[in-house]
């Protein structure tokens, strides 16, 4: 129920901790391989502001926290934030480490990637190396306990220059095979001691990071994103429900800690991925998988945002039927700027292509997919929804 007794849509305003959002359409966080030697340029600036509504919120791209992960530049983020914010939007930026998906060619000095793990990532799998060329993923190197302090503070100080470059706020990325998915799943994690071997401890470094993320910038500037039921880059668990539970549990009881609660839990379906669920078969069935997603939303204590694969129809279900507040587009966000605005008006929709999804061309595939006319529009409000 929305706070008036009504019951909630896809279209109806929100308030998201301290943010008052006009609709419930969230832009999710989606790399695309535009940013130049890793700065972001004006073709972010204006692909981000296409997609800002007033009132709408926007999730940026996976933002590399340290040179290992591969350095947020904060003058060059000021000029995505001051436009998207010129158009009313509220927009998060989405901290990222790779973990031991990466490569040497990708690493300062050519070093190799780290990870809980001196594990590859299958052949199945590909890396995207400078060239254009995709390459295998090497092995990584393991690391040691007394490194996870220092990449706790690189997260932490990553989300201090967030801020300061302007951002309302940051989401923490925990999810879809990345560093700290590696440390919480139980088929990549292979740490002794307090990291590893439990699924107490396989939680540990990402609530290390969370608590230093929130002593930073406020339990209310911070989201964080898992997905607890994926197997992308390989990465399994033997139990994701329980995985899920774990980590939100731990969430909760931070929040109760605190005083003060994070912004909002981010949660990705398995269906997310193009690759599917084709090699592990993990999560079984897609009312199994549907059966954990509703688990996970009854269990968090706030806003829970929910993504993977939806369209306008399941998405509008998700929010009238309590499943999510907020519902995180990414490939249908692609290829149609205004897609609050089709959603609303049920207009149709610009196909993606997904050959253009990585390219680095700035404006193919990226900021040239077309707008409705306005004809289309029948005079609806476009700014406000």
């Amino acid at each position: 129920m929305a706070e008036d007794g009504s019951t909630p849509s896809l279209f109806s305003p929100y308030k998201m901790g301290k943010f008052n959002l006009s609709h419930r359409v969230v832009l999710a966080p989606m790399t695309r391989c535009r940013a130049l030697n890793g700065i972001p340029n004006s073709a972010l600036v204006e692909h981000y502001t296409q997609r800002a509504t007033d009132g709408g919120f926007l999730i940026t791209e996976g933002t590399i926290i340290s040179p290992t992960g591969a350095g947020e530049q904060v003058e060059a983020w000021k000029k995505v934030v001051d436009a998207v914010h010129a158009k009313g939007s509220v927009i998060f930026c989405q901290l990222w480490h790779v973990g031991r998906a990466s490569h040497p060619a990708l690493q300062p000095r050519g070093i190799a990637p780290f990870s809980c793990t001196d594990k590859p990532i299958s052949k199945r799998w590909r890396v995207l190396l400078p060239n254009g060329i995709y390459g295998v993923y090497p092995q990584p190197r393991k690391l040691e306990t007394d490194e996870i302090p220092q990449l706790v503070e690189d997260y932490r100080q990553a989300a201090a220059n967030a801020i300061e470059a302007g951002f309302d706020g940051v989401e923490i990325h925990g999810a879809h095979g990345y560093l700290i998915d590696q440390f919480l799943k139980d088929g990549i994690n292979a740490m002794t001691g307090e990291y590893g071997g439990s699924l107490g401890n396989r939680c540990k470094f990402i609530m290390d990071v969370v608590r230093a993320v929130v002593a930073a910038v406020g339990a209310d500037r911070v989201g964080v994103r898992i997905s607890p039921a994926i197997d992308h880059l390989n990465a399994l668990d033997t139990d994701p429900l329980s995985l899920g539970l774990a980590v939100i549990q731990r969430l909760n009881k931070l929040q109760t800690d605190c005083g003060c609660k994070l912004t909002y839990l981010h949660m990705t379906q398995p269906r997310y991925t193009a690759y599917g669920q084709t090699e592990s078969g993990q999560t079984g069935s897609a009312e199994e998988e549907a059966q954990y997603m509703k688990a996970w939303r009854r269990a968090y204590q706030g806003t829970f945002i929910c993504s993977g694969g939806f369209k306008r129809e399941n998405g509008i279900e998700a929010v009238a039927n309590g499943e999510a507040d907020l519902v995180a587009y990414g490939r249908l966000f692609i290829s149609n700027p205004d897609l609050p605005v089709r959603l609303k008006l049920n207009r149709p929709l610009n196909k993606y292509v997904r050959a253009t999804f990585y390219t680095h061309d700035p404006v193919v595939g990226y900021t040239d997919y077309p707008f409705l006319k306005d004809d289309d529009k029948n005079s609806a409000p476009v700014s406000r929804l």
